[in-house]
């Protein structure tokens, strides 16, 4: 069995990697604008705007991956990467509202433009709208997958909810958001694509783990990028998390290190305070204070951790263009600046 050793330093080339992908996209992307189509206007007009706001489509770009690398030749992956994609969306109109963010990649949010009530009425259009889909393929396993994945993702909203000025969230409590908010539906995107291929249980299970893995990864490098990248590379502004009060790797890290040094009680009260109240007031300091503290290099060794480990669970899949894509994949989870 060929191994597949992690090495997330080597050069990401994601552009091979969406070139590889690009005729499952194109048609995932003529069924997205198909079936967001209502004769309700205003669906109509956040919908085009979503759609216009462009974003990698990684999630359903990983199913189809997955399925190309489970040796899957036939169309229902197109489906299903447009359900994928259709929970996501829908979890970020919710997000946008819950965090009263204003952009989003560079532009404007559907909240800040139509209000909060129609951007959650219309994530709630494009969840039944993900359910229709499900309903069309007939497949049992599948709609328990992402049943259960959509109220995982539920759960960890709560959670996240529930942690947002909670200064004594821990690493593991942080973690849990991560799980549940965003690693499970990278999980599920790639599980289902070694389901369609008819993969052994043991290789779906591993595809399953890989794409566990990666969401990890990805979602600690975008917390890693909130403290080193600006408005006009991430498409958010910088410390958007820290003035939203939520304890992000960086932050918890941070805070950490400070209370290991008995004789800086004022930085410990700074994060703090920064944490229960939001940070703006002193926005700069924080922000020093997590790079003078070493937590952004925490914060990527483990992200890198994670993305190790998700090369390494591919070891176990038939070598192909489409397994070699997924591991490039975990190589730029942490290395890409937006």
């Amino acid at each position: 069995m060929n191994s597949m050793p992690a090495d997330a330093s080597r050069p990401a080339d994601f552009a091979h990697v969406r070139d590889l992908a690009a005729a499952d996209m194109q048609r995932v992307d003529a069924l997205i604008r198909q079936r967001l189509s209502s004769d309700v206007v205003l669906i109509n007009q956040i919908a085009d705007h979503i759609i216009a706001s462009g974003g990698k489509r990684l999630r359903p770009m990983l199913h189809v991956l997955a399925a190309g690398a489970a040796g899957y030749r036939g169309d229902h992956h197109t489906k299903l990467a447009a359900i994928i994609e259709f929970i996501h969306t829908s979890t970020l109109l919710h997000d946008d509202v819950v965090d009263e963010s204003d952009l989003r990649r560079g532009r404007k949010t559907a909240n800040a433009l139509w209000g909060n009530a129609a951007s959650v009425l219309v994530g709630d259009f494009l969840y039944s709208r993900s359910f229709q889909l499900m309903v069309e393929l007939d497949d049992m396993r599948i709609m328990r997958i992402l049943a259960d994945t959509t109220n995982t993702i539920a759960e960890g909203e709560v959670l996240q909810l529930l942690n947002i000025g909670n200064a004594d969230v821990s690493e593991a409590a942080y973690l849990a958001v991560i799980e549940r908010k965003t690693a499970v539906l990278f999980a599920a995107a790639t599980e289902l694509g070694g389901i369609l291929g008819g993969l052994p249980e043991a290789q779906v299970t591993a595809l399953r783990r890989y794409g566990m893995e990666l969401g990890y990864a990805f979602q600690i490098a975008d917390d890693l990028l909130d403290y080193t990248s600006d408005a006009g590379t991430l498409g958010k502004n910088i410390g958007d998390d820290l003035a939203e009060g939520k304890p992000t790797l960086p932050l918890i890290y941070a805070l950490e290190h400070a209370q290991s040094d008995p004789a800086n009680p004022e930085q410990v009260q700074s994060l703090r305070h920064a944490i229960e109240h939001g940070g703006l007031d002193s926005l700069d300091r924080i922000i020093a204070s997590i790079r003078d503290s070493g937590a952004l290099e925490r914060t990527r060794e483990r992200a890198v951790i994670h993305a190790q480990a998700a090369r390494a669970a591919l070891a176990t899949l038939p070598a192909s263009a489409y397994r070699d894509a997924l591991a490039t994949l975990a190589d730029y989870s942490v290395q890409r600046t937006f």
